[in-house]
């Protein structure tokens, strides 16, 4: 069983930046594509960046292409995504997930493993 844990959300002003970590109990996360996704209130979950299993490739939102970054430590079990150039459109609680595939999609239905979520509030 694969367990998700986020942390590094917070309450941040416009234009700052806020960095998320997400790490995983499990042994096989060097062969799992990871992605994160998140949901404001009253809205559904959406996604926001994916990394296949190596870190070679990495998909984006159109929203948040050239602000957001996404990483991954294989050694550390961990996968990031740096976020810059916050705005308030960007609050809302950000989810980590796992695919126990190598290859990263933008779908939400294609990920079987999720975190409990960390908030991240931007201030106008």
């Amino acid at each position: 069983q694969v367990q998700l844990v986020e942390s590094g959300g917070g309450l941040v002003q416009a234009g700052g930046s806020l960095k998320l970590s997400c790490a995983s109990s499990g042994r096989t996360f060097g062969s799992y594509a990871m992605g994160w996704f998140r949901q404001a209130p009253g809205k559904e979950r959406e996604f926001v960046a994916a990394i296949n299993w190596s870190g070679s490739s990495t998909i984006y939102a159109d929203s948040v292409k050239g602000r957001f970054t996404i990483s991954r430590d294989n050694a550390k079990n961990t996968v990031y995504l740096q976020m810059n150039s916050l705005k308030p459109e960007d609050t809302a609680v950000y989810y980590c997930a796992g695919r126990e595939v190598p290859g990263a999609t933008t779908r939400i239905g294609d990920y079987g493993y999720w975190g409990q979520g960390t908030q991240v509030t931007v201030s106008s």
